[in-house]
């Protein structure tokens, strides 16, 4: 059985994911991802084919399941090291009745902590203030507090859920928007419900998003609904790049429309350069690290291994993102 594993949190993250692999005694291709189709295409060729891919964001479409299920050894799963499936086409995949797998339930902690110390950070002038100490200047910009100010979460799934537990704990007051509401959950942590995702914009002194990328969602954050929005708004992005219009939240920033815009993801990962985000001092980005913590690459990665290694092993514990 020969594997591709691409997610580099996983190989540069010491834990026992990687003897649980290397007991499987299956053969391992290491790549660096995430990767674009060319490269994907790339190795399925010169591999002659995967038995299973254990991937992160690569980028996992029509051409590259087809080819991956042409090759000398057809390709049998594909087990995504995370739960976000929007760089695979899990519809193709369904209709190929290829198996899609993923780790719901094992990042939600730390991406909700690193949403939190964005808001601080934007919040406090982190950027601002640390590059200015660099330079070996002493600026100094007042910043606010989060206690009372209103907390807008688009999407309470785990990940918003325990947003919202943490912005209570600071004294925010919680408004959220979600399809799938769970009344439960609000009742206890005292979540003011809104029936429209433009309800939370129009509210919210910091918004937190959590929503799916879909191409319903591409885009959501504009100039429009910028417009929206208070002035000074927070936004906080640990969800997915393509939520946002990139260039419309970066002329709102320089316009000083939006206090600050704090994302741990961008539309296309790694960084093109130049970006529109470069040196806008209330804009900051880290490089997609959110559920990049020892505890949560050692769950996230032990999920992922027995996954694809159950699969191919015919045990049925495994977590499946398609029905086929």
């Amino acid at each position: 059985m020969r594997i591709l594993l691409t997610t580099t949190s996983y190989q540069d993250t010491s834990g026992e994911h990687h003897e649980l692999l290397g007991a499987s005694g299956f053969e391992v291709v290491r790549a660096r991802g995430p990767l674009p189709e060319a490269d994907m295409l790339k190795l399925i060729a010169e591999h002659e084919g995967f038995d299973g891919l254990l991937n992160g964001d690569d980028e996992i479409n029509a051409k590259v399941i087809d080819a991956a299920l042409a090759a000398p050894t057809p390709l049998k799963v594909i087990a995504k090291y995370g739960i976000g499936l929007d760089s695979i086409d899990v519809d193709h995949a369904t209709a190929k009745k290829l198996p899609v797998l993923f780790t719901p339930g094992v990042n939600h902690t730390t991406v909700a902590e690193h949403a939190i110390g964005l808001m601080i950070a934007c919040s406090k002038h982190f950027w601002l203030h640390m590059k200015a100490v660099k330079q070996g200047e002493w600026k100094r910009q007042t910043g606010n507090e989060l206690a009372g100010k209103t907390l807008g979460v688009l999407g309470m799934g785990r990940i918003g859920k325990e947003v919202i537990t943490r912005g209570v704990a600071f004294g925010m007051k919680p408004l959220a928007y979600d399809v799938y509401w769970d009344d439960g959950f609000a009742r206890q942590h005292d979540v003011q419900r809104r029936e429209t995702p433009e309800a939370i914009l129009r509210e919210a002194d910091v918004i937190s998003l959590h929503m799916p990328a879909t191409e319903q969602t591409r885009g959501f954050i504009n100039a429009e609904r910028l417009q929206l929005c208070k002035d000074g708004v927070i936004i906080i992005n640990t969800a997915r790049g393509t939520l946002v219009n990139e260039d419309d939240v970066a002329a709102a920033a320089k316009s000083g429309k939006i206090g600050g815009y704090g994302t741990d993801v961008l539309a296309f990962e790694p960084i093109r350069t130049p970006h529109p985000f470069q040196e806008i001092d209330n804009i900051l980005v880290t490089p997609h690290v959110g559920s990049r913590t020892y505890e949560s690459v050692e769950r996230q990665a032990m999920r992922a291994t027995q996954n694809i290694l159950n699969f191919l092993n015919g045990d049925r514990d495994y977590i499946q993102a398609n029905q086929c």
